[in-house]
């Protein structure tokens, strides 16, 4: 049995709605988000340098996104967890944890990206 609400476009405009809401509390709540988007600005218009063609720019590109997905993910476990309570919990450490994992996992994964095609462009 579907859950009762909102169908058809009235759904889809109230959920770019509340995404709307949740970009704008990343931006207000998560300094790290911040520097993420700043990140994100600088290196968006190299990788139509960077990359050799549409997908390779895409590439690019797309790694720029993993890392602000991971970010908006993370943050959104810290603050489900924080809304539980102040008292340190194992799993909610290890929640966080996670999330945190998560984050760096996808700047590693953007640092291989962007070198391999900086090391391409420089000396290859």
């Amino acid at each position: 049995m579907p859950k009762p609400g909102k169908t058809g476009l009235r759904r889809i405009i109230n959920a770019f709605g509340y995404s709307l809401h949740g970009f704008a509390a990343a931006w207000r709540f998560e300094a790290a988000f911040r520097q993420e988007v700043y990140l994100a600005l600088i290196l968006l218009p190299l990788a139509f340098w960077l990359g050799e063609g549409m997908l390779e720019q895409l590439f690019l590109i797309s790694s720029l996104f993993w890392v602000l997905m991971a970010e908006m993910a993370n943050s959104a476990v810290e603050a489900a967890i924080d809304r539980t309570g102040d008292e340190i919990h194992v799993l909610a450490a290890r929640a966080k944890d996670m999330g945190s994992a998560l984050v760096l996992l996808s700047l590693i994964l953007l640092a291989i990206i962007w070198g391999a095609f900086l090391f391409r462009r420089l000396v290859g």
